[in-house]
């Protein structure tokens, strides 16, 4: 019965980060890659808000329309930089499960 266990038992999956090159390297500059897309889709959130709020109040509807889609593309920016982390961190805890 222990041999039969043995045989079922699961490896864990997991990626050897060891074997890369420069993993520290790499890590530091994914990480500031993703810290400077988060403040660059803050200050386009603020400018569109902004021009789209002032734009509004002059009348100039296509400059509002178009700051609005700014708006839009600045909440997808942040929202898919955020869902990248957790997608990878997803995958990652995933493979050891099975």
């Amino acid at each position: 019965m222990h041999v039969l266990a043995t045989l079922i038992q699961a490896e864990n999956v997991y990626p050897d980060l060891s074997g890369v090159g420069g993993k520290e390297t790499l890590l530091s500059i994914v990480g500031a890659l993703l810290t400077f897309v988060l403040i660059v889709a803050v200050l386009m959130l603020i400018v569109s808000a902004i021009v789209w709020a002032v734009s509004s109040d002059h009348g100039n509807s296509h400059t509002a329309a178009k700051s609005k889609a700014g708006l839009l593309v600045a909440v997808g920016a942040a929202a898919l930089a955020g869902a990248g982390v957790a997608w990878m961190n997803f995958l990652l805890n995933l493979g050891d499960t099975l």
